[in-house]
């Protein structure tokens, strides 16, 4: 009888291939990075093909280190970076160029030509979403316009779009013989294309940004069978669930009650509400946005607060730099200083997410002095992540009302214990890490898988599973709070409109 489930957990950075337990313990993993493409200045790929290669080669290695054969796994799930856009033909299984990553801002002009009628929120009421370089639906306008003959194509039905979900999922149910052309709800709800009323694509705005309707996959929930792998690994085994990496940590968190929040640190950072069976349309700078759709029960809505560069900072720091080693070396550099030093680190380097939403925004050092050495670098660096939280989470609270007395916190970042702690004192409230802290997106999508194949019997055999590792409450004075933190809001207005 199978025993465990796999999610493949494919990120801006890296793919993982995760086996978990029911219990929601890593019984096997593997990891691969693959290289990220900057051809000019704010421009940012991936390459789709590099990407699925790693998938398959993680799936092999996890399932080879677990000592596992496909009868053992009940059901695989995916994850994925959102709003990063991959065109292929569907006749060669080739991409028509790379994947234009969600960081990826040559679509600007576009922002400013379709925000002349009607302004940035031309579109918000029906998408959630302003309009900005983030979203998928320009980034598909882009490679209509720009690919030779790939408009053509795409009307003819021979050139599709996904993102990562979408482009993994139809290459592991069969690719150009038999692949599947599918999204989920969660995903569907960041290409700026899909109504979060009805969960379907909207014609009108189709229309305005000239994508045939042709080329975009099926919409379904995020938890059902929507196919059988045919890759040997784990062949035959059911994909059964879907969810943006975001919203994946928000299920793994067992965030299910309006009102719980969860905050991933990883290449970005993004903190999620559950609002609910209600869409809350927000007037902070938040995103509206799907949290989960599970089968056939009623979709579930969430607020977020997208930062676009947080873990980056911190590679940035690595390899553009020279200032550490490995990424983890930032923590012992960090605290060779007492403090900042009075140095802020504003990382608006694909210009300011959440909740500025200022695309000509760029990257700024402020409150530089003779006094300031690499590591009031290093520790500006980390507290930025916290700072851009804190920018957040108060647009968060007045959108929905609610107080978030606990700040529940996952991904890479969060073994970094000097930051944890900033992040409390500069939040004033408790910040708490689970047990499963650097693997919760792939939890959340192994539990959708698990939910759509009776693995899991309910929600609460999710929540039972959750576990707090440690918990970090504020110790810094409210006069030195106040006045970081409003150092740091100078040197954000700083970082503006620096890109005419």
């Amino acid at each position: 009888m199978a025993k465990y489930i796999g999610a493949i957990d494919q990120g801006t950075t890296s793919t993982r291939f995760i086996v978990f337990d029911r219990s929601g313990q890593v019984a096997a993993v593997a990891q691969k990075e693959h290289e990220q493409i900057y051809p000019q200045p704010g421009w940012v790929e991936h390459n789709p093909e590099e990407i699925w290669q790693n998938t398959r080669e993680v799936i092999w290695e996890a399932m080879a280190r677990g000592r596992l054969e496909a009868g053992d796994l009940v059901a695989v799930g995916i994850t994925n970076q959102r709003e990063t856009t991959v065109v292929w033909n569907r006749k060669t299984g080739k991409p028509v160029t790379n994947a234009l990553v969600w960081q990826d801002t040559r679509v600007a002009d576009y922002v400013s030509e379709f925000a002349q009628n009607g302004g940035q929120d031309r579109f918000r009421s029906r998408t959630g979403l302003p309009l900005t370089t983030y979203f998928s639906g320009l980034k598909i306008r882009w490679i209509l316009e720009h690919v030779k003959s790939a408009r053509e194509q795409a009307e003819a039905g021979d050139v599709i779009f996904g993102n990562i979900d979408t482009f993994l999922i139809w290459k592991l149910t069969g690719g150009c013989l038999s692949g599947v052309h599918i999204t989920d709800v969660t995903n569907a709800s960041r290409t700026q294309l899909m109504n979060l009323e009805t969960l379907s694509w909207d014609k009108e705005i189709l229309n305005v940004f000239g994508i045939p309707e042709a080329m975009l996959p099926r919409i379904h929930s995020s938890s059902e069978t929507y196919g059988l792998a045919k890759e040997r690994s784990i062949l035959d085994v059911p994909i059964a669930g879907i969810l943006g990496d975001q919203q994946a940590a928000l299920v793994g968190q067992a965030c299910f009650e309006p009102g719980e929040a969860k905050n991933t640190y990883g290449t970005g950072c993004f903190l999620l509400m559950n609002t609910g069976t209600r869409k809350i349309d927000s007037t902070a700078g938040l995103l509206t946005t799907v949290g989960y759709k599970f089968g056939d029960q009623q979709t579930h809505y969430a607020l977020e607060g997208s930062i676009a560069i947080t873990g980056a900072l911190v590679q940035w720091v690595r390899d553009n730099l020279g200032l550490i080693e490995k990424s983890s070396d930032i923590e012992f550099l960090a605290r060779t200083v007492n403090d900042n030093g009075g140095v802020y680190f504003v990382p608006a380097f694909s210009g300011l997410y959440a909740p500025y939403w200022n695309d000509s925004a760029r990257g700024v050092i402020a409150g530089l002095t003779r006094y300031a050495n690499k590591g009031h670098i290093a520790r500006a660096a980390l507290e930025a992540t916290a700072f851009q939280t804190r920018d957040v989470l108060e647009a968060m609270e007045k959108d929905s009302g609610v107080k978030l007395d606990v700040l529940r916190a996952d991904g890479g970042m969060v073994a970094d214990d000097l930051l944890m702690q900033f992040q409390a004192d500069i939040l004033d409230r408790p910040v708490v890490r689970p047990v499963t802290k650097d693997a919760t997106t792939a939890l959340g999508a192994a539990y959708a898988a698990g939910l759509a194949v009776g693995y899991f019997k309910g929600l609460s055999d999710l929540r039972t599973n959750w576990a707090a590792d440690r918990t970090w409450t504020p110790n810094l004075k409210n006069g030195k709070r106040d006045e970081m933190y409003n150092l740091w809001k100078r040197a954000v207005t700083r970082s503006f409109d620096w890109v005419s």
